[in-house]
């Protein structure tokens, strides 16, 4: 399994090819779309996609770690394995039942439809974390920063479906009807702030919870602010689709991560 940051999965994936077995795979559990990167190194034919889908955690202390929302949720799988190829294969079936024994797990012949789908996720709430200082509850809680959460999802739908990409849920929310939200469909938009309120309001998610850049930034590390929210800037920019509030996130969440502003809701006011 490569776990690593996004920035860190090319050498990491160099230092374990080695030790591969004739029959062995290195399997990508990350966020982002890193894929592409360990096939350069061990072959497609030894590349395996793995997504957790909302599963927040936190590395507190050093050694350890605390779940920040609620475990094996009703009716949502938490991990998604799958092959490059889309099919189902002998040893896609045999990870799936590894990784149950942490937790609910899907096997999978969309992983780039759900790789998407993560990608939009975490591009919609990371990078807000990481240049205003908030917490996912918090997040949600502020109507103009929740505003530019759906902006920002309905930006990634859009550029995912120009893909051709089978999009799923996105943080528990319909793809088209958040890219409608997002483009100004009234009715639309309330159903999807009445979700985000509800998730915010039913307890499944801790205080503490905040999302990976977020704890980047608290941290002083480097972010993969490239590597989401860029991902979906160059896509976008490839096949002339409006990107712009991702721009704009990008632009701020490096303003705050170089140190020549500290974090602050302002940042996403201004967007």
């Amino acid at each position: 399994f490569i776990s690593v940051k996004s920035y860190d999965t090319e050498w990491a994936t160099m230092m374990i090819r080695q030790y591969l077995a004739r029959s062995g795979y290195v399997v990508s559990l990350q966020n982002c779309i890193n894929e592409e990167r360990i096939a350069a190194h061990v072959g497609w034919g030894k590349t395996v996609g793995a997504i957790a889908a909302i599963l927040s955690a936190e590395l507190y202390a050093p050694g350890k770690i605390r779940r920040t929302g609620a475990k094996n949720p009703p009716g949502h799988e938490v991990y998604r394995v799958g092959e490059v190829h889309g099919h189902i294969t002998r040893r896609i079936e045999e990870l799936g039942a590894m990784i149950r024994t942490v937790d609910t797990c899907k096997v999978t012949d969309n992983l780039w439809g759900e790789r998407w789908s993560k990608l939009c996720v975490n591009g919609m709430h990371n990078g807000v974390s990481a240049a205003s200082g908030l917490s996912g509850n918090a997040m949600r809680q502020d109507e103009r920063i929740r505003r530019v959460i759906i902006r920002l999802g309905g930006e990634g739908v859009r550029v995912g479906q120009a893909l051709g990409y089978k999009l799923e849920d996105i943080a528990g929310q319909d793809a088209e009807k958040l890219a409608r939200a997002s483009e100004g469909d009234r009715a639309a938009l309330d159903e999807v702030e009445s979700l985000m309120l509800a998730l915010r309001n039913s307890q499944q998610r801790s205080e503490h919870q905040r999302p990976s850049m977020g704890q980047d930034m608290q941290k002083g590390r480097r972010t993969e602010i490239d590597f989401i929210n860029g991902v979906i800037v160059e896509r976008g920019r490839a096949i002339g689709l409006p990107i712009a509030t991702h721009e704009k996130l990008i632009a701020a969440v490096k303003k705050v991560e170089l140190g020549q502003a500290p974090p602050s809701p302002e940042h996403l006011y201004a967007i």
